[in-house]
């Protein structure tokens, strides 16, 4: 199970990018330097409203080497949990936020040449990557596809170095696609690729890649809302307490356990990012459907994350 340290950060500054995207910096209290992070990283911003709670990942989107501040860029969701409404309409400039140290689950490969696929909000962690690269000196594309001008956040950060001559930008709203078939069938034998965008966008990544004999290990995605939790119901039981319960067709385990008042289970993300709430199968097969474990990992059917997977059989019995 994982461990975030937490602390508390100022909001600096807040920047509306486009009308439901605002850019957050967030420094220490004390004005002091902040944990070194890598491209790719996350933090897990806390939010408290009333009794109500939230957790979110967001990428660190500003250079890594600038140590003194952390940027994130938040859109509000039309289906939001809360956490994003809350930053959007709740989080005022010099308010106190409880953050996460960075965590790091799309990071650069070390490899000769990266390939950069970004769809809307998705373009955040490629930011600190292409700063990131540009410090190694290793060559990198940028793909960038997004709806329309008012639905492309940062434009003003891409039109500079070290991103200026490297983007390839892609309009929906005009009739520019990005052909992912294509892109990937010309990519250097030696170049890995990276995506974060909607879950339609890295399933097609992944399900061109495959088609095209790339190693999975050259292929990194990154996506913090999983769209789909449901399935079919089925019987959860907490070993420690023998407590028996149905997990609904459309609740996660989590939620079962949590409407039950079951057990007490830690989970900062709830979108199987963060590995709090992992927890030991004792019996059964898991339906994973989190960005935490490893292949390997999943394929060993020790653990889950209880947040967002489910079983694959009828009963799953676990270490609660």
């Amino acid at each position: 199970m994982a461990d975030y340290p937490m602390f508390s950060v100022i909001v600096s500054q807040i920047d509306r990018i486009t009308p439901d995207i605002r850019r957050f910096t967030l420094t220490r209290p004390d004005g002091g330097t902040l944990p070194a992070f890598t491209g790719g990283s996350h933090i897990i911003v806390q939010m408290a409203q009333g009794e109500q709670q939230y957790s979110n990942a967001y990428s660190l989107m500003n250079d890594p080497a600038e140590r003194h501040h952390y940027q994130i860029g938040v859109r509000l969701e039309p289906d939001s949990r809360g956490g994003s409404r809350f930053m959007h309409q709740q989080v005022k400039t010099g308010d106190s936020l409880l953050i996460s140290a960075p965590n790091n689950m799309f990071a650069l490969a070390e490899a000769p040449r990266h390939v950069l696929i970004a769809g809307g909000i998705g373009i955040t962690p490629f930011i600190a990557h292409g700063y990131e690269l540009a410090r190694r000196g290793q060559a990198f594309d940028l793909h960038y596809s997004y709806r329309d001008e008012a639905g492309a956040p940062f434009g003003d950060l891409l039109a500079q170095p070290p991103f200026s001559s490297r983007v390839q930008e892609y309009r929906s709203a005009r009739g520019e696609r990005l052909d992912v078939r294509r892109l990937l069938a010309d990519v250097d034998p030696q170049a890995h690729i990276y995506c974060c965008g909607p879950a339609t966008l890295s399933e097609e990544v992944q399900q061109c890649a495959a088609a095209l004999g790339i190693a999975p290990s050259r292929v990194h995605i990154e996506q913090f809302a999983i769209e789909n939790k449901s399935g079919a119901a089925f019987t959860l039981v907490l070993a420690r307490s023998g407590t028996t319960l149905t997990v609904a067709p459309d609740m996660t385990i989590l939620q079962a356990i949590e409407h039950a008042k079951a057990a007490q289970v830690e989970c900062l993300c709830r979108e199987g990012i963060c590995g709090t709430c992992e927890t030991a199968i004792l019996e059964g097969e898991a339906d994973h459907r989190d960005q935490y474990l490893s292949e390997e990992e999943r394929a060993a059917q020790k653990t889950l994350l209880i947040c967002c997977s489910r079983a694959k059989g009828d009963k799953l019995i676990l270490d609660l």
